[in-house]
């Protein structure tokens, strides 16, 4: 089991917003965003299910990105 460096505190990540050119801020784990109980499920097991086919086997965790001036909103891939 590997961990992500974004969710455990260890890197961080700068994005620019392609719209505006405001830094876009990480709103966290796409798949805790899916209903109530997401942030408590197995971790491995959302990401047989978040509907990208390599997260689990690629070792990829997605984090949202928003941007807090024009509310554009992406989806990134963090190497775990």
């Amino acid at each position: 089991m590997s961990i992500c460096p974004i969710c455990n505190g260890l890197r961080e990540v700068y994005l620019i917003c392609t719209q505006c050119g405001q830094q876009m801020l990480d709103s966290g784990r796409l798949m805790d965003f899916y209903d109530d109980y997401s942030p408590y499920m197995d971790i491995d097991l959302m990401k047989m299910e978040d509907g990208y086919m390599d997260t689990n086997s690629g070792q990829k965790c997605p984090h949202l990105y928003t941007c807090p001036n024009c509310q554009k909103d992406d989806v990134i891939f963090i190497k775990e």
